[in-house]
């Protein structure tokens, strides 16, 4: 197996949180190397302290991923970084311990303040005993970038922030069996990336960019009746998207970010729903029929959404509470029924309310 096909490997075997520190590290390392080659590449101890801060959270992941040095050399570093003791400093006194934590916590809350601005926090908080410098020297010591390119972060950091008003939306297509033989039928939907719940727009074999443009105000005047108005939403490049789609989300103060292509992991939380509706429905059925398309999709979503369906992405809890009793002080597991959709395909146990 070649370094590619490892690194392959271990990507695809992580969580998404994993994959996304995965692909930082390897970012800072494909950094270090452009800066070098095609010069003998040698790390100063600034830039083994970055690869050290990004490579030790992926535990053994960085054998497969490391390239810039042997995984072998990567372990020295680790252990000489714990048990190597620094040398003591002649000079001035290093900074206060407490001073120090709040200039990195400064620097990490806020991505996009430089030395300066911290340093003028400090002294609005009367900390004036260390100056612009020692703020610099503080955050190059623990590997944190200058405010330009720590203010980047990544789409991990922008979807974090903006999950509450964030959407995404994306198609899938379902062979469906009709008089005149198989054929694609289009289904269009939204999920909302902070609580999952996603609203199917609609589904046509001839998804043009009118049609489109039309669900696009169909689900604008659908988060009308949401407590917090949507501010982004993330689309891909696909052609069945024309100018009246954008517009439609812009004329509602919506900006849209297109994403892609070949990133899928950007619209992970449409990607994701697309397979959990084939796994847990239409790969069950031969689909007679947009009609009959129409009521599977229904079920699902009414299952998904509403239907006591427990959710791993929000602590396994359902969405929205189910129209069912709570569960007794001491639980039992007696007297469990369940609540059948599509004929027990898709299920929803709960306690028999007491006599």
């Amino acid at each position: 197996m070649n370094p590619w096909q490892r690194s392959l490997f271990v990507f695809t075997a992580a969580t998404d949180d994993q994959r996304v520190q995965q692909l930082q590290y390897s970012l800072i390392e494909n950094q270090i190397l452009r800066a070098k080659l095609p010069q003998r590449i040698t790390v100063t101890p600034q830039e083994r302290r970055r690869l050290l801060r990004f490579g030790k959270p992926l535990g053994a992941a960085i054998r497969q991923l490391i390239t810039i040095v042997s995984p072998q050399t990567f372990l020295r570093w680790v252990r000489q970084e714990k048990t190597v003791s620094k040398p003591a400093r002649i000079g001035r006194p290093r900074t206060a311990e407490d001073i120090r934590l709040l200039v990195i916590r400064l620097a990490t809350e806020n991505p996009t303040w430089g030395y300066d601005h911290i340093h003028g926090e400090l002294v609005k908080l009367g900390l004036a005993s260390i100056c612009v410098e020692t703020v610099g020297n503080i955050l190059k010591a623990e590997g944190i970038e200058p405010a330009p390119q720590r203010g980047q972060g990544t789409w991990h950091d922008f979807v974090n922030r903006h999950a509450e008003t964030l959407w995404a939306c994306d198609f899938f297509t379902q062979k469906i069996f009709t008089m005149r033989g198989a054929v694609d039928c289009f289904v269009f939907f939204f999920i909302h990336i902070q609580s999952r719940r996603v609203y199917v727009a609609g589904m046509t074999t001839n998804p043009t960019h009118a049609w489109v443009a039309e669900q696009a105000q169909n689900f604008c005047r659908h988060v009308t009746q949401e407590a917090v108005k949507p501010t982004h939403l993330i689309r891909d490049f696909d052609g069945k998207f024309g100018i009246d789609f954008d517009a439609a989300l812009a004329a509602q103060d919506i900006k849209v970010l297109k994403v892609g292509p070949r990133r899928p992991l950007m619209n992970c939380y449409a990607e994701r729903w697309v397979g959990s509706i084939r796994r847990e429905c239409l790969n069950h059925f031969i689909v007679l029929g947009e009609r009959y398309l129409r009521y599977l999709v229904d079920q699902y979503v009414r299952f998904y959404n509403i239907g006591g369906r427990p959710h791993q992405g929000v602590g396994n809890v359902p969405l929205a509470k189910p129209d069912t009793p709570p569960p007794p002080a001491i639980p039992s597991t007696k007297n469990i029924i369940a609540r059948k959709r599509l004929g027990g395909l898709l299920n929803h146990y709960y306690h028999r309310r007491a006599a």
